[in-house]
């Protein structure tokens, strides 16, 4: 039996469910339920706090899981990355009062709060910085104006919480985060996480991608698919009206209407989109 560890709460918790739901496993529908069975897909699905996913994931109990990239890293167990799912994007970077600090070679010997000790402390090792690591539970924003820190580590989207503390951000991301899949280091293969992958896999190019067909005279048809070159290849079949071909690919969805504007200059006519629900490539 698979067994999977989801999000509980959080910003990671609702799209991880949907994703899972549109791969094709059972969710529950009642937010208390901590543990669901899915008998016709053989697995089963424990709803944790995000930050203890890793964990379980990497001490064997639960073959995968979905976590942040940031919470894997920081947990420091024996469990990795094995896909990126592309949601719950976020960025981990540094703040401190403005002119304080230039780079991350000026925090040598400040205080650095951070809700992440595990990956600032790997940070700075790597970097060879010397900081002293605070480690705070929840937001950081005021820390330095009390006292407690000199510089920041922490998520950011926009910066605004961060200047309304009076901070400005320092340096490059420390991170790129995102929700990713993660199983224990060393697992076994196993063909029913593999079937887990490729369903992902599936959604996630569903979410990505349309499917864009068009009519178009057949001397075009190079200049066509130049625009739609497709992921391996486009379909192209002849019409029964001579000297057309029936053209079919898959788009990025957020290039869609460029895409068909610039096919109608081509002379592409009759282009429609189709909404992809499932795939597998």
């Amino acid at each position: 039996m698979l067994r999977v560890a989801v999000p509980n709460k959080g910003s990671l918790a609702e799209p991880s469910t949907d994703m899972l739901r549109e791969a094709g496993y059972r969710q529950r529908a009642d937010p208390r339920e901590l543990v669901l069975h899915d008998p016709g897909n053989d697995a089963e699905f424990f709803f944790l706090r995000p930050r203890d996913i890793a964990t379980y994931v990497g001490s064997g109990e639960l073959d995968v899981g979905i976590t942040g990239r940031d919470l894997l890293l920081d947990s420091g167990v024996p469990a990795e990355e094995i896909l990126p799912l592309g949601f719950a994007e976020s960025t981990f970077r540094f703040a401190a009062r403005p002119g304080s600090a230039a780079s991350v070679a000026d925090f040598a010997g400040q205080r650095v709060a951070t809700s992440y000790g595990g990956l600032l402390a790997k940070f700075f090792a790597d970097h060879g910085v010397d900081a002293e690591v605070v480690r705070l539970d929840g937001a950081v924003e005021t820390a330095v104006r009390l006292g407690v820190a000199d510089v920041i580590a922490d998520v950011v989207s926009t910066g605004t919480t961060l200047r309304q503390a009076g901070l400005e951000l320092v340096g490059e991301p420390i991170l790129e985060s995102e929700a990713v899949l993660v199983r224990r280091v060393g697992a076994a293969a196993s063909s029913a996480v593999d079937q887990l992958v490729r369903r992902l896999q599936g959604v996630i190019i569903a979410r990505r991608y349309v499917l864009m067909d068009y009519d178009i005279r057949a001397e075009l048809v190079d200049e066509a698919v130049r625009l739609t070159p497709g992921i391996e290849s486009p379909t192209v079949s002849p019409l029964h009206e001579a000297g057309w071909v029936a053209v079919r690919a898959l788009v990025p969805r957020a290039e869609t209407n460029q895409i068909m504007d610039a096919l109608w200059e081509v002379g592409a006519r009759g282009i429609l989109v189709t909404d992809i629900h499932a795939c597998r490539l």
